[in-house]
């Protein structure tokens, strides 16, 4: 029932927000599916790139994709990911974990920020926008997490997009880079001894999605700062968490 909750939650989030949904994905396999820490994260890219291509569909349709930045932050994005998911296997999953609580604890903060939309500005360089899809690549290869909450803020703020067109090319290109990630974590699980239990994976893909469509129908109810701010307490304390027993 656990299992069950926590990939509900992770679709709600990504329903509600258009992000956040994957950063609780890893700890959801760890601590409700208690899967080594090497394939939850492994795990966590297959299942964010499904969630995320379901959830981009709507947007697509509706021409509230900007392909241009696709190219731009989402190719860079893709060789980011390979590289990070290749060093896995070099890194400790003690220091990935702890690199994951500090993620968990930098997005709480972003997501207590005023609202990114207000602070829009016109498009920068395409070389700045392009290293930040590279650097943000490399976190998702790492960490296992979709970076949606990097991703919208650059869009908004490097690319000089609106907000809901930024959230929609952010599932694109999460999507992409999570499906490249993954297809190389395999094969580095391959190396490890390791394996992804397809059965949870398919579990969480599937209830995760059915979250995300009821997050996206009660999004227009529910205040969003709000939602917000419980979703960085959750952060909180669950990145907190992570540290506490990576350091002990």
């Amino acid at each position: 029932m656990l299992v069950w909750l926590g990939a509900l939650a992770i679709g709600l989030s990504l329903g509600l927000l258009g992000s956040g949904g994957s950063i609780f994905t890893v700890p959801a396999l760890l601590y409700l599916a208690h899967q080594d820490e090497k394939v939850a994260i492994a795990s966590s890219l297959g299942i964010v790139a499904g969630i995320s291509l379901f959830a981009s569909l709507p947007y697509a349709r509706r021409g509230e994709v900007d392909w241009r930045s696709v190219i731009r932050f989402g190719l860079p994005g893709i060789v980011g990911t390979f590289g990070g998911a290749w060093l896995a296997k070099y890194v400790s999953a003690h220091t990935q974990l702890a690199l994951l609580g500090l993620v968990m604890l930098v997005a709480s903060v972003l997501m207590l920020r005023k609202p990114v939309e207000t602070a829009r500005t016109r498009p920068h360089p395409t070389w700045m926008i392009a290293l930040e899809g590279l650097a943000v690549g490399v976190l998702t290869g790492l960490v296992g997490v979709g970076g949606g909450f990097l991703i919208v803020p650059a869009l908004v703020l490097l690319g000089g997009l609106p907000m809901r067109r930024a959230i929609g090319t952010s599932l694109v290109i999460i999507t992409l880079k999570s499906l490249v990630g993954f297809a190389k974590y395999v094969e580095v699980l391959g190396d490890l001894d390791l394996a992804v239990d397809w059965n949870v994976l398919a579990l969480f893909t599937a209830v995760g999605i059915a979250g995300s469509l009821l997050g996206s129908r009660v999004s227009s109810l529910v205040p969003q700062r709000a939602l917000q701010r419980v979703f960085a307490a959750v952060l909180v304390l669950a990145g907190a968490g992570i540290l506490l027993t990576r350091w002990n």
